[in-house]
């Protein structure tokens, strides 16, 4: 049995670490096991530990990664790190590499030089590809190539993989250079004909009443009206509405806000923050997902109970990794090291 030992930094609630222990190798003696993770917020971390390793929770650690010793992390053979996006998003001021978050993906090419992992899988929003004129994502490759490993990094659009979000992030893989193990691009192709569509993502099987994290969102009466008059797929901006209903909004009209799900197409992409109109809205419903079908968007399990109040189970959804499209990954990992053939593509990023 080859087990991957992984550890993984900002963690979040699990997205891409349940991907990680339910990835099957077509060879079955290969796959990968929690070792630790990290993660500054204490709900996530709870959430974390609840889901995915619930008998070891020492091994998850509390704490800004900017004060965590990390040469007193355990040995690793694989390490994950989906590092804050805050300053590359397309949503926001876009501060990149100067911004608060933009520096940390340092400390995942510090956790590269001190463990040298046998491979690593970093994740990004695909605006990282752009910033700073591409410097930005230059810097990051040439840090990850220079502590020793072969990269491949590529635009995932996971609802070409079946999950019911349309939800692009750039994923590095990178494989240390001393192993002849070549990590290609899983293709999109089989689950081309997997219904995707938010509809049915919700409703097969029914959402149980008293499923975990599925208290309805309160909504005044003026947004039930405005939902009213919005149609599937429109949002504030594109519906016809009477005036008193309208959005007094000087500037960019960002075009999620109130923006009303299209049963019989992926959801838009799932966010973990934003104010009045940001929370995903039902397409027959007047009202906004709960946080469960949220979670089913991200392709959670209904029995992933996540941690903390409302709104911080809103963040941490948003915030994570899509569970399927994270496991894709993985398993054209594993695959490559057990020398087995999948059908891949090639990268759409050129380096």
């Amino acid at each position: 049995m080859t087990k991957f030992k992984m550890g993984e930094l900002f963690c979040g609630p699990g997205g891409i670490a349940y991907g990680a222990v339910t990835a099957q190798c077509k060879r079955e003696d290969f796959k990968i096991v929690h070792q630790w993770a990290t993660d500054y917020d204490r709900d996530t971390c709870d959430t974390y530990i609840h889901n995915i390793c619930h008998d070891s929770p020492e091994s998850v650690l509390y704490e800004d990664v900017r004060k965590l010793d990390l040469n007193k992390l355990k040995p690793i053979d694989a390490l994950a790190f989906g590092f804050p996006c805050n300053d590359f998003s397309l949503v926001g001021e876009q501060k990149g590499i100067e911004g608060t978050y933009g520096p940390l993906y340092a400390f995942g090419i510090q956790v590269l030089k001190l463990y040298q992992p046998k491979w690593f899988l970093a994740e990004n929003v695909g605006g990282l590809r752009n910033a700073d004129g591409g410097k930005t994502f230059n810097k990051i490759i040439d840090e990850m190539r220079s502590s020793g490993y072969t990269v491949t990094p590529h635009l995932y659009r996971f609802e070409e993989y079946g999950v019911p979000q349309a939800r692009h992030r750039i994923i590095i893989v990178g494989i240390r250079r001393d192993i002849s193990v070549t990590f290609r691009i899983p293709s999109p192709a089989p689950y081309k004909g997997k219904n995707n569509s938010c509809r049915f993502a919700l409703e097969n099987p029914p959402i149980p009443k008293d499923a975990p994290n599925n208290e309805n969102t309160k909504q005044s009466d003026t947004v039930v009206k405005r939902l009213q008059f919005i149609k599937p797929g429109e949002n504030a901006w594109s519906a016809e509405l009477p005036d008193d209903l309208k959005l007094n909004v000087a500037g960019a009209k960002i075009s999620q806000i109130y923006k009303r799900l299209d049963p019989d197409k992926p959801a838009y992409t799932v966010t973990g923050s934003g104010g009045g109109g940001t929370h995903i809205y039902h397409w027959a419903e007047p009202r906004a997902l709960t946080n469960r079908e949220r979670a089913r968007l991200q392709t959670f399990p209904d029995d992933y109970i996540f941690k903390g109040t409302k709104e911080s189970v809103r963040k941490q959804i948003g915030m994570a990794v899509p569970c399927d499209g994270a496991r894709i990954i993985f398993e054209a990992i594993l695959d490559s090291f057990a020398d087995v053939e999948y059908p891949w593509i090639e990268a759409n990023i050129n380096l």
